[in-house]
């Protein structure tokens, strides 16, 4: 037997969808305006589906899939090309966006893309066979980095990753090493971003440029300098 499955998202207009997906690499391989309009999109081994539907709230955030890929970096790479190609930027906010690239705690690296219409793709290439949650680091730091990660990529509670991360700076951010340091912060303006609070992401993104690391402490969060670059330039941007 040979099973496939082809996921089927609505969105609000056809055309503004497939200029997204066009723009990540995808080709289209079918579409139609009558009876209704629908669309069918395919990159290497991605197919997707999309059903008009003028009346779809994109912020409801219900609908997505997870893709396994065997070469995950190469895949942030082209579709963050794409999208600034298309955008004039790298959209790290809002709708679309695409999130940081990294190492989870359930054996997969990973990174988020979302769609105009709130369709969200889970990216990830396997690290471990096992797929089951670690559990959480026992220092104090691991731990605070863990959940507030969970809670961003596990159901996008933006709220309790900032509360996570603020208590982890007032309670014991002059004992953190600079590689810890730029961790939290990264993902702490990541967060304010995300929640419209300008001035905090742009608080951080400073005192980030602030840390001097040297070359091994740079490979150490190496992810975390590659989202930097994008929230560099949307704190700028605004």
């Amino acid at each position: 037997m040979g099973e496939k499955t082809t996921p089927i998202f609505p969105c609000r207009s056809i055309d503004d969808c497939w200029a997204f997906y066009e723009a990540l690499g995808f080709e289209l391989t079918f579409r139609q305006t009558r009876p209704n309009p629908f669309i069918a999109v395919q990159r290497g081994g991605i197919e997707l589906q999309f059903y008009g539907l003028k009346e779809h709230d994109p912020n409801m955030g219900l609908f997505g899939c997870y893709v396994m890929t065997t070469d995950v970096d190469a895949l942030y790479e082209a579709f963050r090309g794409g999208l600034k190609a298309s955008l004039g930027r790298i959209p790290t906010r809002g709708l679309p966006r695409i999130g940081r690239l990294g190492d989870m705690s359930y054996g997969v690296r990973q990174f988020l893309v979302t769609d105009p219409d709130g369709n969200q793709m889970r990216i990830g290439q396997p690290t471990s066979d096992d797929f089951s949650h670690r559990p959480a680091p026992k220092d104090k730091v691991g731990r605070a980095l863990h959940t507030a990660r969970l809670f961003v990529n596990s159901k996008e509670d933006f709220d309790g990753a900032a509360k996570v991360l603020d208590h982890l700076l007032a309670a014991d951010g002059d004992s953190l090493t600079a590689p810890q340091r730029v961790e939290v912060l990264v993902l702490r303006a990541d967060v304010a971003l995300q929640l419209e609070d300008l001035p905090r992401a742009q608080e951080s993104v400073a005192e980030i440029e602030r840390i001097e690391l040297g070359e091994e402490e740079r490979a150490a969060v190496s992810d975390e300098l590659q989202r930097l670059v994008d929230l560099q330039a949307a704190v700028r941007a605004d």
